[in-house]
């Protein structure tokens, strides 16, 4: 081996240990995948559930008004259980597959990259929750789907500096993806599905053939 070639071979060290305590890169794409996967299920059971189609003309939103009458459970009761059904699942998954690689790659799963990653992601989080409820009082449940894509990708945007750059065009995506659902407020469950289910699905697929194969 060449000075110059062993010069390379250390900087290529020293620059892959700079990642490593700088960016969170346990993080696996195939949880992108399954994330997606258990959004759509969980659109196709409100589709399901309420009996509507697609581009029905009866918008899904109108049933939190009484429309329900015959359903075991009401609109509101159905809609938290099917929400939180996908994101514990999302999550269960997500942790276990980034444990994995982390594993693999012989890295910590939890430490300060992780701690900032997560709180990064927790603020605009924690904000459009909060938004999508003072939405819910003033009764304006049309504009709740679309809030959420909206708000979930300003917590991307917010922590990709903390993980793969990657995170940060998902996170653009779901931002325009809300606002364009913004305008097109009857089709909000749609939108969402698209949102959290194609793109999570597009981009979980391309990061792990990018990153893990």
């Amino acid at each position: 081996m060449t000075n110059q070639e062993e010069h390379l071979k250390n900087l290529s060290e020293i620059r892959s240990l700079m990642e490593r305590s700088s960016r969170f890169i346990s993080l696996s794409g195939l949880s992108g995948v399954f994330a997606g996967l258990f959004a759509l299920a969980g659109a196709v059971a409100a589709f399901v559930y309420f009996n509507l189609g697609v581009f029905s003309d009866v918008r899904y939103y109108e049933y939190a008004d009484g429309r329900t009458t015959g359903l075991p459970l009401d609109f509101y009761t159905f809609f938290f259980l099917d929400a939180f059904s996908v994101l514990f699942l999302s999550l269960l998954v997500g942790f276990i597959l980034t444990r994995k690689k982390a594993r693999k790659a012989g890295l910590k799963m939890w430490d300060k990259t992780a701690q900032r990653l997560l709180i990064n992601l927790f603020i605009p989080l924690a904000t459009g929750g909060i938004f999508c409820l003072i939405l819910l009082k003033h009764g304006g449940i049309a504009f709740v789907a679309p809030a959420t894509l909206v708000f979930y990708g300003l917590a991307l945007l917010n922590a990709s500096k903390y993980t793969f750059n990657d995170i940060r065009y998902l996170g653009i995506s779901e931002i325009v993806l809300g606002l364009i659902s913004l305008y097109f407020v009857d089709y909000g469950l749609l939108f969402w599905a698209m949102g959290f289910g194609v793109l999570h699905i597009v981009y979980g697929t391309m990061m792990y053939f990018k990153y893990e194969r």
